[in-house]
């Protein structure tokens, strides 16, 4: 870095690069309250299409609306805290750049690689979803799931290489016909004769072995599985919310972050609780029910089915799967940005953050996230047999990225309120009215999940991957990263705060 200077500071150093480090890593400004609002719900809407249902199968119906419920109250009290922090700190880094004010450098760090682990494998279980609607519709052989996955990386890593414009143009008209076919499948399933919430939705319950069976009759219980049946659910309901958070990372993005950001992130916010909960109240009341849904990689696709029959079925969920489509595209996004900030600053080597000289898009970030996504995906794919795979995908490898989600809206609750005590000159344009209280629900909520998480033996192989990713990370930023830091806009706003409010 030409004509660098040093600093060491909390255990860091610090290089001071010459203008022309940050002109190759330049980004565009596009994005107004539409745009984010599309990047929001885009970045969730494949929860409404696949995933979330996995909860029928350990909490039953009950347990999957109480655990719905508690994972919007603390994804309340997260938007509305990154509502207020997101304007008052405007750079691409997101949480990791709030915990690195709150924190310093070493909580930033923790903060940003919880992120990393849930950006990078939200996508490639959306793409393995994607896989298994396409295998559906095209009827080509299971073995060949990891063609579309590859196909899927190609395609829009590509659309997110070629400029922020045509980034947020391709978020916006997937979002909206994600939402439209939600809508369609609604109307269709409630005019459907077939539509029977006490027979379908209610029809699981526990045989004299203790396993879950089916009732052909339904007007099972409530709670099948009992209490612990709401906590088993709790993954599964983060489906439905999860990467609504990743908008910060669009800030410098954004034309007027303080003004828009908050807009974008509460309007999306309120567009995923009425799209969750009508999923969770009208899909599992279609024929065979809560029991079937509860393992089924497509059940969308398998109430068109049961409403239109398997031929109409297909040419709607080919539409259908734009809501994967969506959701893949968006957080391919928000992983280009999380993994291109962090290398900005320095966290993650230097040359993972040089944009496109004509695009001025993270194309070096986007490249390497989807890389690891893909290898994840790829290995576990034929280390498992194939086939047999899809299991430990569409659960384990989704209970890694909640994890990390988790582990990462734990670190973000205590972050707003250590900048609310410590920090509270920083100027805020917006103010969460849920405030300490719901910084405290989210951290509360963000706990008992990763707890049960902990004591669940069929999700922990997928705790000691992401444990073995954290450790990786640590070893190369505590031997080497921590001594090659750069004064990005992050950095700086953090250092003058902390300096500022320790000479108070």
């Amino acid at each position: 870095m030409a004509g660098e200077t040093k600093k060491h500071e909390g255990g860091v150093s610090y290089h001071t690069p010459g203008a022309e480090y940050f002109e190759k890593r330049g980004l565009k400004r596009h994005a107004g309250v539409f745009s984010l609002w599309a990047l929001g719900v885009g970045a969730v809407i494949s929860g409404d299409f696949s995933g979330w249902n996995l909860g029928f199968a350990v909490g039953g119906w009950g347990g999957m609306f109480i655990g719905t419920v508690l994972i919007a109250i603390m994804y309340l009290g997260l938007t509305y805290s990154i509502a207020e922090m997101s304007p008052a700190l405007p750079h691409t880094g997101g949480a990791y750049s709030f915990a690195r004010t709150a924190f310093g450098p070493w909580g930033g760090f923790i903060t940003g690689i919880a992120e990393n682990i849930e950006y990078v494998l939200t996508p490639a279980v959306v793409v393995y979803f994607i896989g298994t609607y396409m295998t559906a519709i095209t009827g080509t052989p299971d073995a060949w799931q990891p063609i579309w996955w590859l196909i899927g990386y190609l395609v829009f890593v590509g659309l997110n290489v070629r400029g922020v414009a045509l980034s947020f143009g391709v978020t916006v008209i997937v979002t909206l016909i994600a939402l439209a076919i939600l809508v369609f499948f609604f109307i269709s399933a409630l005019a459907s004769g077939d539509f029977n919430f006490a027979k379908n939705a209610m029809n699981i319950g526990i045989a004299p072995d203790g396993t879950a069976m089916a009732l052909p009759d339904g007007h099972g219980p409530f709670l099948p599985f009992g209490l612990r049946g709401i906590f088993a659910a709790l993954p599964f309901a983060v489906w439905l919310f999860l990467a609504i958070e990743q908008l910060p990372l669009a800030s410098e993005e954004s034309i007027d972050p303080k003004r828009d950001m908050p807009k974008g992130i509460m309007l999306g916010m309120f567009t995923l609780l009425a799209t969750g909960f009508l999923i969770l109240i009208i899909n599992p009341a279609l024929p065979d029910g809560a029991f079937a849904y509860g393992t089924s990689g497509e059940p969308i696709l398998d109430g068109f089915r049961a409403i239109y029959g398997t031929g109409w079925a297909k040419i709607l969920a080919l539409f259908a799967v734009a809501g994967l489509v969506a959701s893949f595209h968006s957080i391919i996004f928000a992983y280009g940005r999380q993994i291109y900030s962090l290398s900005r600053a320095g966290y993650f080597p230097h040359f993972l953050s040089v944009t496109h000289g004509e695009h001025k898009t993270p194309n070096v970030a986007l490249a390497a996230g989807s890389l690891v996504g893909f290898l994840v995906m790829a290995v576990i794919w034929f280390a498992q047999g194939g086939e047999a795979a899809g299991t430990y995908i569409g659960g384990t490898l989704l209970n890694m990225a909640v994890f990390g989600a988790m582990f990462s809206y734990l670190l973000q609750g205590l972050t707003f309120l250590q900048l609310r005590r410590r920090f509270p000159h920083i100027e805020r344009p917006y103010k969460s009215p849920f405030g300490v209280l719901g910084a405290w629900l989210t951290v509360i909520i963000a706990l008992i999940t990763i707890a049960f998480q902990l004591t669940d033996p069929l999700y922990r192989q997928g705790i000691i991957g992401v444990a073995v990713w954290y450790a990786l990370a640590i070893v190369y930023f505590g031997a080497y990263g921590r001594k090659t830091l750069v004064y990005s806009p992050e950095e700086e706003f953090a250092v003058k705060q902390r300096e500022g409010a320790a000479s108070m």
